[in-house]
């Protein structure tokens, strides 16, 4: 059983080492987790490149590597821990992280488990600033998405995803599909979030930076650029939203707090859906 384990960890773990942010995890200690996996011993030294039961999908190219929870959240007793961070993605180049989930609340703090836990936490869209699942303040979850779906294709190197959950159906009447590809070079990382159905009202799409990654807005609000702590940066483009720039909080660790920034896309939905492109490439000033 642990040498079936020690696979789904490296699984779960980005660049630096350390695990993906969801559901309450924290990055933990990579020196550690090297230290769990050597003790495994020499039968669990074997690699996954995907895990459907988990939920969890793995696209991996070049230095670039993406996390995104792709399933819907646990049912009782096991969701008492559980996010409402459906579809949301991490992303890294190498050992940095660039694009991050918020993490974990601090124990026994209600306000921060509160807001940690909802979809806004989580670099994903959220609609009308509803989480995507219904979080009950005993623990656990009330509404949920009743149909997670989500499809693989691989061909050359290049990856595509495309997935979608139900979850703002019983509030609003809507699906919300993501689609992700991660080319074969893995310096173009390029999305779709659409949300189909009547709804009126607004969203927002956020993409929750890691505290290294500085960011800078250009062609007057159209586009931004991250920064590295590296030096390497790379161009952010969206179409179908209003770009800003926005305070986040990072808990990668469970009981550090760190400010951090937010790109934040916003747009209204007049009952005839919405759907944003975007597109995370690699940039060189010319």
């Amino acid at each position: 059983t642990i040498q079936l384990m020690a696979p789904m960890l490296r699984y779960l773990r980005h660049g630096d080492g350390g695990l993906a942010l969801f559901n309450d995890s924290n990055v933990e200690d990579p020196a550690l987790i090297d230290a769990i996996l050597e003790r495994a011993g020499p039968g669990a030294d074997g690699t996954i490149e995907e895990a459907p039961d988990s939920a969890i999908q793995r696209l991996e190219a070049g230095k670039t590597l993406v996390l995104m929870d792709a399933g819907a959240p646990p049912a009782p007793p096991y969701d008492r821990r559980a996010y409402a961070g459906t579809l949301s993605f991490e992303m890294s180049l190498g050992a940095e992280r660039v694009v991050v989930n918020c993490g974990a609340f601090p124990a026994a703090d209600a306000a921060w488990e509160k807001a940690l836990r909802s979809t806004t936490a989580h670099s994903t869209v959220a609609v009308d600033d509803v989480n995507s699942c219904e979080l009950l303040a005993a623990g656990g979850i009330g509404r949920r998405p009743h149909n997670v779906e989500c499809a693989r294709e691989e061909s050359e190197g290049n990856v595509w995803i495309a997935a979608s959950h139900d979850g703002y159906e019983d509030n609003f009447g809507l699906i919300h599909r993501r689609r992700l590809y991660l080319a074969a070079g893995g310096d173009d990382f390029r999305g779709e979030d659409s949300l189909v159905g009547p709804h009126r009202g607004h969203f927002t799409l956020r993409f929750h930076l890691h505290p290294g990654v500085q960011t800078s807005l250009i062609q007057n609000g159209a586009a931004a650029i991250l920064r590295l702590p590296s030096g390497a940066a790379w161009r952010l483009q969206v179409n179908g939203g209003h770009i800003d720039v926005a305070e986040s909080v990072y808990l990668g660790r469970r009981g550090e707090m760190y400010r951090a920034e937010q790109v934040v896309i916003a747009g209204q939905l007049t009952g005839r859906g919405a759907t944003v492109k975007w597109a995370f490439k690699r940039y060189a000033r010319s």
